[in-house]
């Protein structure tokens, strides 16, 4: 049993969810269940995960001096349209309403597919787990008009969903950026969907997601789910193709927030109570940034490439596997690698270190005793001993971990976008100087490939 708890997940799956996964392993196991009730073994995993029905544990909220408002954005209502979740200052209010983390049971489904579980078990793992979790954000909050806000994309893992990285996202846009995180349709999210125009009477189906209903009747939803690699399938094609993709929906989400910003009539698919005309000329657009985490973290190098507009990126433990590394000399802005300690291994890092220059800035650094899994918010959503077990936590604790990585960030952005604020008094962290960094890698690269 021992060993079903422990075995290792496949670093080129980059798996968001190994707990759950292994919980449905070890449910599975006819040994250690056999004396105990039906159900009654999730008792048992909460013992050592206290974010079960009293919901201890929780996403942090913003450290910065916005309250902090979000919304769904979804234009254009077929398979090649956007959605996104839309962080912002908001304005302040009494008792906010809070949206579910995980949007809808659809969610589950997919992140059990993408794991190769079993849908009914594990929506009841999933359900028991995170089922009460949060967004520490006020759903559809009014907009706060405070000058002119820089504006961030960001792209998330392999597997993940628009709404995983809510503590990155709430973070920054409690500094004054508003963050738009796409949801990518390119069948590397572990769930996501999109309408088709309903054209036969009577068999319509209910929505699945009470925060995302279509404002026409005459719309029903199709859901996506994560395509696995065929059998014999040469994996770089396949991912080479969808991080351009991802690529090209971060750029259609840009243009999506240039359209509100000027004023234009920007028409959301999903029924919102959000007035997207309040953050008519409300951007900095001459500031923008592109984010990600793993295969985002790929993201925003094709991004650079792609688009001028993107002044500088931050790439959380970048997985480099699905970049054409042709496109490098074409990477011209500054780019800043926050890795993990525990994740990353010679050939990735020696992609990295391939997109050095001596005219634009690169930067590089590792936070100590973090796992790749350090970034995503399940790290605050499961008990210490189970959280590092499943590799969901690493040896410091996620908030110093998620802190350090956030300050870092925003000390590189207003380098870079040339801010006047203070997030400068962390410039130190660019340069790995603290006792919880490394600067540059902690992976010994061999001499012979430098």
């Amino acid at each position: 049993m021992l060993v079903l708890l422990t075995s290792m997940y496949s670093v080129g799956r980059l798996v968001q969810l190994t707990l759950v996964k292994k919980i449905y392993e070890w449910s599975k196991s006819t040994s250690g269940l056999k004396f105990i009730p039906k159900w009654n073994w999730l008792a048992v995993f909460t013992m050592g995960n206290s974010s079960g029905h009293n919901n201890t544990m929780s996403i942090p909220p913003g450290k910065g001096p916005h309250q902090v408002g979000c919304t769904d954005l979804m234009v254009g209502h077929t398979v090649h349209g956007t959605f996104l979740r839309l962080y912002y200052p908001c304005q302040a209010s009494e008792n906010p309403q809070l949206p579910d983390w995980v949007p809808c049971r659809e969610y589950f489904n997919g992140l059990a597919d993408f794991m190769k579980m079993n849908r009914a078990l594990s929506e009841r793992i999933f359900n028991y787990l995170f089922g009460n979790c949060k967004t520490p954000a006020a759903w559809n909050a009014s907009f706060k008009r405070d000058g002119k806000y820089p504006v961030i994309i960001f792209s998330h893992g392999l597997g993940a969903f628009r709404t995983l990285y809510s503590a990155i996202c709430v973070e920054l846009a409690s500094q004054g950026f508003i963050v738009a995180s796409v949801e990518h349709r390119d069948e590397s999210s572990s769930a996501t969907f999109y309408f088709r125009e309903h054209t036969e009477p009577g068999t319509k189906k209910h929505p699945s997601c009470d925060i995302a209903k279509p404002v026409s009747d005459n719309l029903e939803e199709v859901w996506m789910y994560y395509r696995p690699l065929k059998p014999g399938e040469n994996e770089f094609p396949l991912r080479n193709k969808q991080v351009k993709q991802r690529a090209d929906e971060c750029i259609r989400a840009l243009d999506i927030l240039f359209d509100i910003n000027s004023g234009k009539s920007v028409e959301n698919v999903l029924q919102c109570d959000f007035d997207l005309s309040t953050m008519e000329n409300s951007m900095d657009l001459c500031r923008i940034a592109i984010m990600g985490h793993s295969f985002g973290g790929a993201t925003v190098i094709e991004c650079l490439c792609k688009d001028v507009k993107f002044k500088c990126g931050v790439a959380l433990d970048t997985w480099m596997f699905p970049l054409d590394e042709e496109i490098f000399p074409g990477v011209k802005q500054p780019i800043f690698f926050i890795n993990s300690e525990k994740f990353q291994w010679i050939g990735n890092i020696i992609r990295m270190k391939k997109l050095d220059s001596a005219i634009f800035p690169r930067k590089m650094i590792t936070i100590k005793g973090t796992v790749h899994q350090s970034f995503p918010d399940f790290t605050f959503l499961t008990g210490n001993w189970i959280g590092r077990l499943m590799k969901l936590k690493g040896e410091i604790d996620p908030h110093i971990a998620l802190d350090l990585s956030n300050k870092a960030t925003l000390a590189f952005l207003q380098r870079h976008l040339n801010m006047d604020r203070d997030f400068n008094q962390w410039d130190p962290l660019i340069d790995g100087k603290d006792d919880n960094l490394i600067p540059g890698t902690n992976i010994t690269i061999p001499q012979s490939s430098v």
